[in-house]
């Protein structure tokens, strides 16, 4: 047994028997242009949150089971304690109320169409009135540490990310993963020149072939199918070019240092999927876009998000804590406000890779306990619907 086994946090048993370390009651529009009115119902009932989107019209195939797929998983996730759901119309809503109901979560929907705003306004109000009574009773029970779902993603890389916070959330995978928790990793587009390391992290030859499948599918089908001359004014980014990463091959090898030394991935997600109940690290198809990728692995039931950063990242999420880790000494000085787990003891040889993984480990117990991140003190709120082509 290690000294990690018997750790434990403070946080709320779900119907289901997952543990969320958030309490928060959602007003969630099916569409676009049912924001308004779930901005309305959460001015109307404090304690709720609306979180208002750009899609939800005219797609379809795998585009829309995309989108239905994050709005299920956003509402299902343990951190939510109640959902009401608003569409313009009564089908599709239904479908996303369907789906976050399968939890046991109280969730009701609600359409306007034959209703208009004020009626579904004043219906729904009532109702989140009674989900927010009932949802602060709730109360935080102590549980073990290795309940946790736990994800990454790394933004504004720099030199520093891959020799010192990418590291320090790969030990804390290390230690916390054999303990039963469940992990994610993603970036598909990031792992480009890593992608022999990568493939050979994975469990068996067989999940290693089908990831490699999926992430040479993407190369080929959106990024060469779509490219200009190559990635120069993506990957990297602006940032990560002023940071010292010069090549692709550089950022995805920094990339690839957050899983660690001894995991390996078990299974390959789709974008907002969920993991199919063995504990263990999952990589997801997704973008590298800081608040898409964070959207997708709220989506997919992780509760508390890791993420390094070189050059200073500012995201956060609606529903998942994301915890910010640098080892950037000038943005620790530049931009302190946004960092959780300082680390810059790595470069300056005051700090181990072991001690930098306990720190990250301390917050993240100290997260679920209830303690805000950064990015939840300053309203950082960032949702990002993943669109995989033009609607209909």
């Amino acid at each position: 047994m290690s000294k990690y086994s018997n750790l434990t946090v403070k946080a709320y048993r779900r119907e289901n028997g997952r543990v969320g370390v958030r309490n928060h009651v959602v007003i969630l529009p099916l569409d676009d242009i049912s924001n308004a009115a779930c901005e309305a119902v959460a001015n109307n009932i404090k304690g709720t949150m609306a979180i208002p989107h750009a899609y939800g019209r005219l797609q379809f195939g795998e585009d829309l089971e995309v989108h239905f797929r994050t709005l299920i998983g956003t509402g299902s996730n343990p951190n939510v304690a109640a959902c009401l759901v608003i569409g313009i119309e009564p089908s599709w809503t239904q479908r996303v109320v369907d789906g976050i109901a399968a939890t046991g979560k109280p969730v009701t929907g609600f359409a306007i169409e034959q209703n208009g705003d004020l009626k579904t306004i004043m219906d729904a109000s009532r109702v989140a009135k009674e989900y927010v009574h009932a949802a602060t009773e709730l109360q935080r029970e102590e549980c073990s540490i290795s309940e946790l779902w736990v994800s990454t993603k790394c933004g504004e890389s720099d030199t520093t990310t891959g020799l010192g916070s990418c590291p320090t959330v790969g030990n804390m995978y290390d230690k916390l993963l054999p303990e039963g928790i469940y992990g994610c990793f993603g970036e598909t587009s990031e792992i480009t020149g890593a992608e022999h390391i990568c493939q050979k992290r994975a469990v068996t030859e067989e999940v290693g072939e089908r990831w490699y499948k999926m992430w040479k599918a993407y190369q080929d089908d959106v990024i060469f199918a779509h490219q200009t001359d190559d990635l120069s004014d993506s990957q990297p980014t602006k940032g990560n070019i002023e940071g010292g990463l010069t090549t692709i091959e550089e950022k995805a090898l920094g990339n690839l240092e957050k899983i660690g030394r001894t995991s390996q991935f078990i299974d390959i997600l789709e974008p907002a999927e969920q993991p199919n109940g063995t504990p263990g690290l999952y990589f997801m198809d997704s973008s590298s876009a800081a608040a898409e990728c964070v959207t997708l692995m709220a989506a997919g039931g992780y509760v508390i998000h890791t993420f390094p950063t070189g050059q200073g990242n500012v995201v956060g999420n609606p529903i998942v804590p994301v915890i910010k880790i640098t080892a950037n000494p000038r943005t620790v000085r530049t931009m302190s406000e946004h960092v959780d787990v300082d680390v810059s003891g790595i470069l300056r040889r005051e700090m181990t890779l072991d001690d930098a993984g306990d720190e990250l480990i301390d917050m993240i117990v100290r997260t679920a306990n209830g303690r805000n991140t950064a990015a939840e003190a300053l309203g950082h709120r960032e949702f990002s619907m993943t669109k995989l082509y033009r609607s209909a």
